[in-house]
Parts: structure tokens; sequence; C-alpha cells
């Protein structure tokens, strides 16, 4: 069994997050810069097994996918390309940033910290993991 890993993809970096080996935890494990993060997929995977690639999908409020849907698709398609025995799924990840924010306040995280978007993004790549382990549960 594999971890699962997954991905809030944004235009400029992306954050990372992981399980352990049971599926139990979630853990943020990187933000890294747009252009770099297949390369570092291809690193991470080279040294520990994983799965599942879980994406934050981005939606309205309405339900329908957001613009940023246009920036993620082809980055879906060279992951897939890249790892092609790797399931990937879908997570909708419409408040995860306000979770983020509100996580690192109820953390006692200062102001200057609460602003570093490379932890937001790591720590909206975890909410996205976290939401998506408790929503599989009990599919096991």
């Amino acid at each position: 069994m594999g971890r699962i890993l997954a991905i809030d993809y944004g235009q400029k970096r992306v954050g990372l997050a992981v399980t352990d080996m049971l599926h139990i935890t979630a853990n943020g494990l990187d933000t890294v810069p747009v252009h770099e993060v297949l390369d570092y997929l291809q690193k991470y995977i080279d040294k520990e097994p994983v799965e599942k690639f879980v994406i934050g999908l981005p939606k309205q409020m309405n339900g329908l996918e957001s613009d940023s849907m246009q920036y993620i698709r082809p980055f879906v398609v060279g992951l897939q390309r890249r790892f092609p025995d790797i399931e990937l799924v879908y997570v909708d990840e419409r408040f995860t940033s306000a979770l983020a924010h509100k996580a690192m306040l109820e953390g006692g995280l200062k102001k200057k910290d609460r602003q570093n978007k490379e932890l937001v993004d790591k720590i909206s790549a975890t909410i996205i993991l976290q939401s998506y382990l408790e929503s599989n549960m009990f599919n096991h």
C-alpha cells in the first residue's frame, strides 16, 4: 500500500501533502514552484510509493468549476502522462484556503507567518487530503 499525495495546484505554487503508509494521517509535505512540481514528484515517488493523487478541484459557490480549471487541466494531463499507473481523484477545495487561514489563526501563528503563501498552500493541500480521507474512511 502506497501513500496518498494531495496537490493544491495554483498558478505560481503547488501545495503538497501526503498520508502515512496506513492512510490515517495527512501531513503537509512541501510547497513547490509550478514549473518544478513534476520533477519534484518524480524524485519523491522514486523514494516513496504513491498509490493515488488527490487533486483539489476548485468550484464556484454554485458548484460549477471555477476559471482555475483552465490551469489545472493541462497540469493533470502532464501528471497522468508522467505517472500513468497512479490513480487520480478530485476533491472539492472550495473552502480550503479559508480553512487554512483559520487553522493558522487558531494555531497561534503570527500575522507574518499567516501571510506566508507557501505555508497556506501546504496547509490547504493537507486539508484537501484530510477531507478525502474522512470522506473515504468507511470505504476500505
